[in-house]
């Protein structure tokens, strides 16, 4: 599935690290640098490097954002607004949120991630990120969901530039000392992706198959 690609490069952003690997003479053989005594690849402290690896990292978001807001949308916008309430009633599904409350839910921690990656206050109608009580219709709730992906493409736009500042989140895992612009994004993502599975199982149960999964 095309999702399992996007979780393994978000994955590998969110690690920031790779040990580096050496080859030996005899074939077919690797083995930890490190423990060959090589010297590891050293980042270079160039400026002009550090912004052309902001500006990569920057792109390859962008796509994964662009990806991401089509599949959630689009899925968002193939659930009938009568069936905005719907929420599963059978087995263990007590409590959970409805179809609607779903969708506000995950652009409400979008708003709120890309916020904190921005330098901004969390947004005040974000709520214990349920979204604004006054966003109810499937209209309203699509158009607040389609913000919060314009706000979290700002953030991402912002990578590289030492001149925006970077809050902590309340909501994040990450603490203060390891919080990044590029980690925030990247959270919000695989967030994302969370609920989508989520918005999957109820547009099947109603019968509607998620416009990316179809031929």
């Amino acid at each position: 599935m095309k999702q399992n690609w996007i979780f393994a490069f978000l994955f590998w952003l969110a690690c920031g690290s790779i040990v580096p690997l050496a080859q030996t003479n005899e074939p077919g053989r690797i083995v930890n640098a490190v423990a060959t005594g090589m010297a590891a690849p050293q980042p270079s402290a160039d400026r002009e490097g550090a912004t052309l690896d902001a500006l990569r990292e920057k792109r390859a978001l962008q796509i994964f954002l662009k990806s991401v807001q089509r599949q959630i949308v689009s899925a968002a916008e193939a659930m009938p607004a009568t069936k905005y309430e719907f929420a599963p009633s059978e087995g263990e599904f007590k409590g959970v949120r409805t179809f609607g409350a779903q969708v506000r839910h995950l652009a409400a921690t979008n708003h709120t991630l890309a916020a904190a990656a921005l330098g901004e206050d969390p947004p005040a109608d974000a709520g214990d990120e349920q979204g604004p009580e006054t966003v109810r219709t499937k209209a309203e709730i699509l158009e607040y969901l389609n913000s919060s992906f314009i706000h979290l493409g700002k953030a991402i736009d912002a990578i590289g530039d030492k001149n925006v500042m970077v809050k902590h989140s309340p909501i994040s895992p990450l603490p203060p000392s390891a919080t990044t612009r590029l980690g925030l994004t990247v959270e919000s993502l695989i967030h994302s992706f969370d609920h989508y599975g989520q918005m999957v199982v109820y547009l099947r149960m109603n019968g509607i198959v998620p416009p990316a999964s179809r031929p």
